[in-house]
């Protein structure tokens, strides 16, 4: 990379792993690299090693980066990390989390993620969509003429905590019944789990069982989901719904009876269309990069980018 070359840096932060990397003006990453998240230290810790990966980074590329985008889980704006229960930080000024003397920009992971599938990925071109990571807990995404929705005050997207089954088990957040309690994959194989006995099972696991009680366990997460989208398709009308994240890696045994029972339940209008996600684990640095080049003012960056991503059909 020539000393004229363009690049911002790009990192999107979990609870566990933090993923950065160096994204040109022509889309290509650079560099990328991970390290582990150290939240078990603390949030000044948390913020350092961001601040210091950010830093490692940036000298790694050659020449001055443009900007700097930065995806974190949480209540944020674009200049403020406002609160992360899992991370344990309030009100963090983004020029807190860089060293460097370039403009910053934040953005929520999910809703980084959804901007990445959005102008990347699997919704490009579409303007009006859904998309559902389906990890250790469920998030989502609501894209809106083409721009992730985070609603009046940051918490849009809570897809995770609609009360599916009202008189149903308690959730972490204190609700019953919560969508995530039922369908995320932590939940698919804790609830396994619990039934037979078996410690430590996990979700790809129950997927692929013919055990009874993990084709309820299994059966009860589709219902759960198949409810919830239901209800967001008829509350928002998408043209699409994008599912990500590790439980949707089971593709056909998740994606055909999800889209079976949907079809079912909207029995006045059509479903819409159900696609897998397309940048899998990168969607949230390269939705990172694309808040880096914004930072830089360079919004027009990223519908003219190619990048590797599985070409995968519609559900129909």
């Amino acid at each position: 990379m020539s000393a004229s070359s363009s690049f911002v840096v790009a990192l999107d932060v979990g609870g566990t792993s933090m993923k950065g990397g160096l994204v040109s003006d022509s889309g290509a990453v650079l560099l990328s690299e991970r390290r582990p998240t150290p939240r078990e230290q603390g949030p000044e810790a948390v913020v350092a090693a961001i601040r210091d990966f950010i830093g490692h980074l940036a000298a790694s590329g050659d020449g001055r980066p443009a900007g700097v985008g930065l995806a974190v889980p949480g209540l944020v704006s674009a200049d403020t990390a406002l609160y992360a229960a899992n991370l344990g930080w309030k009100n963090v000024p983004a020029g807190d989390f860089t060293p460097l003397d370039v403009p910053i920009l934040l953005g929520h992971d999910v809703r980084t993620g959804g901007l990445a599938e959005s102008v990347l990925g699997a919704g490009r071109g579409v303007p009006d969509f859904l998309f559902l990571p389906i990890g250790t807990g469920i998030a989502g995404a609501m894209i809106v003429h083409g721009e992730p929705y985070g609603g009046a005050s940051g918490w849009g997207g809570e897809i995770g905590h609609i009360p599916v089954f009202p008189d149903g088990e308690q959730c972490a957040c204190g609700q019953f019944g919560c969508l995530e309690t039922y369908a995320s994959a932590a939940s698919v194989g804790r609830r396994y789990s619990l039934r037979s006995g078996q410690e430590g099972v996990r979700a790809e696991q129950v997927v692929a069982s013919d055990d009874p009680m993990a084709i309820e366990v299994w059966d009860e997460a589709v219902e759960a989901l198949s409810l919830a989208l239901a209800t967001y398709t008829l509350l928002l009308d998408p043209s699409m719904i994008v599912l990500g994240g590790g439980l949707a890696e089971a593709g056909p045994a998740l994606l055909d009876p999800v889209r079976t029972r949907l079809v079912k339940r909207l029995t006045f209008r059509d479903a819409p269309p159900l696609r897998p996600a397309a940048l899998g684990v990168d969607a949230g640095m390269l939705g990172a990069a694309l808040l880096g080049w914004r930072a830089a003012d360079r919004p027009d960056l990223g519908p003219g980018w190619t990048v590797d991503v599985r070409a995968e059909p519609l559900v129909s």
